[in-house]
């Protein structure tokens, strides 16, 4: 199992420079990955927000070995296309060590309904589908078209494409027991769930998993990233199967709890 820091970059962390530095720390103390909450806006008592993406630009050229990203970044509220730039831009900033986290996103803190965006789930669902079409195709080199429910794109190839080869890894989000998520995570790299029940929920999860991946052809080698606030014990989730634990910190983070936590370095297996 790997492990990574998985910070709410707000408040007492919403200072950019203090993240660069916690990120510097960690890679000397031999933290596997870097991982930062977007968001836009957030529910009481956060007040204080850093943008993920330029924190991590900054942390990519602080770092030399962590893995990083955002976990995890709603395509509905983004348009693709842009992301896609950011994506590249930061995975070429980093020599290839980008870890995409994708989702579906919630309006629990209105960072839907206090914009306009999309309310629906159904139709955030379709836009995060397509969204995915669209984010393989702009980094495939090849011209980009879609004519989708959604999305409208018909573009010349972009570039640079990413360090990555084919691309860089993709986690798809799920919360609780929903299915659809998992089946769509199968596709991809990795799947980050939020909210199981437990590490026997965890562990057939991923049983469906594989056997969607078997009958699809795909390989199965395929990232199982658990999160939890409260620093619970990690080594029942890895024996379910997890292979990325993300220690979190909540939306409140203790500096000094992550700062102790950082220098204690990642935990035995």
């Amino acid at each position: 199992m790997r492990h990574a820091l998985f910070l709410a970059p707000f408040d007492a962390l919403s200072e950019p420079a203090l993240l660069v530095d916690l990120a510097g720390r960690a890679e000397a103390a031999g933290w596997d990955g870097f991982f930062l909450w977007d968001h836009i806006t957030y529910r009481d008592p956060v007040v204080a927000l850093a943008d993920p993406w330029i924190a991590l630009a900054a942390v990519a050229q602080a770092t030399e070995r962590l893995r990083l990203g955002p976990m995890i970044t709603p395509p509905a509220r983004r348009r693709p296309w842009k992301l896609a730039r950011e994506v590249t831009t930061l995975d070429r900033l980093s020599a290839g060590r980008v870890t995409l986290g994708l989702g579906l996103g919630s309006d629990n803190s209105k960072e839907l309904s206090g914009y306009g965006e999309e309310l629906d789930a159904r139709r955030r669902a379709g836009m995060l589908e397509e969204s995915l079409d669209l984010l393989e195709q702009c980094w495939s080199g090849a011209p980009v078209q879609l004519d989708g429910e959604h999305y409208t794109v018909d573009t010349k190839p972009f570039a640079p494409r990413p360090v990555q080869d084919p691309r860089p890894p993709i986690w798809l989000a799920s919360r609780g027991e929903a299915k659809r998520p998992l089946r769509r995570a199968a596709r991809y790299e990795g799947w980050f769930p939020i909210e199981l029940a437990g590490p026997d929920a965890l562990r057939a999860g991923i049983e469906e998993i594989a056997a969607i991946r078997a009958a699809e052809g795909l390989p199965p080698a395929f990232d199982v990233a658990c999160t939890t606030d409260d620093h619970e014990d990690h080594r029942p989730w890895a024996a379910a199967g997890a292979t990325w634990w993300l220690h979190g910190f909540g939306l409140t983070p203790d500096r000094a709890d992550v700062e102790r936590t950082i220098a204690a370095g990642p935990p035995d297996d």
